[in-house]
């Protein structure tokens, strides 16, 4: 082991040790707790690792960049959590830790977290009308109360992805794809939200295989990816 990695470990558990404290003593919001300290472990070691290997002094800008890193990283974890709570109790639901939660045909939305980012899924049937691409009043509704909650973070990196099942070409699926993930984000733009982007994905990343009517209904949807940070960001249409 080099010594600058053998200094950055020691100043990075010294860093999430400090950090941990804070946490405990109810300077970092404790329902956050988890995100708060994987973000913090992991803000903390690449902090460590750049404060150890620039300069002289090695040890001592190793400590500091832990807990400058650290201090990044928890911010963002609490952030999220933040995010995704308001952001679920907007659209009238919880944040699921179901893994299997977009599977269930009864789930019009669903509001789940990563580390490194939030995700709303909207099924399409209550998103559009058949073969349509624009938003229904009612869906409408749901997208201005997100977009009112992003106001609050303008920060945040605001992606749409567009899916379809694979009924009819690809090059079909892949316009009408496109076309709702634009409208969708135009009218998180329009609501309050910054840093919005689009993309349709046609038929790809189905989360159920397109055998049966049920399954082709599970895979027409919109994912709205929440990001801190364009490192966190994703292909949504390649999962």
């Amino acid at each position: 082991m080099t010594k600058n990695l053998k200094r950055s470990l020691i100043a990075s558990s010294a860093a999430i040790f400090m950090l941990g404290g804070c946490v405990e003593q109810g300077l970092v919001a404790d329902n956050s707790y988890n995100r708060t300290k994987m973000g913090a472990l992991g803000g903390a070691l690449t902090g460590a690792i750049i404060g150890a290997s620039t300069g002289k002094h090695k040890g001592k800008r190793a400590l500091i960049g832990a807990l400058i890193g650290g201090a990044a990283g928890a911010a963002i974890g609490y952030s999220l959590d933040q995010q995704a709570n308001e952001v679920a109790r907007a659209l009238g639901t919880g944040v699921s830790k179901d893994p299997l939660a977009e599977l269930d045909p009864n789930r019009e939305i669903v509001v789940t977290k990563t580390d490194s980012y939030v995700k709303i899924m909207f099924r399409d049937s209550m998103m559009f009308k058949v073969d349509s691409a624009i938003p229904q009043p009612s869906a409408q509704n749901k997208i201005n109360k997100v977009g009112m909650v992003l106001q609050r973070y303008p920060q945040t990196i605001v992606q749409v992805a567009g899916f379809t099942d694979n009924t009819g070409s690809y090059q079909y699926n892949q316009g009408l794809s496109e076309r709702r993930a634009k409208n969708v984000a135009n009218a998180f733009a329009s609501s309050g939200a910054l840093n919005v982007s689009a993309v349709g994905c046609s038929y790809n990343a189905p989360i159920a295989p397109n055998t049966t009517a049920q399954n082709k209904s599970l895979n027409r949807r919109v994912e709205v990816y929440l990001y801190p940070n364009t490192q966190s960001q994703i292909n949504p249409c390649q999962q």
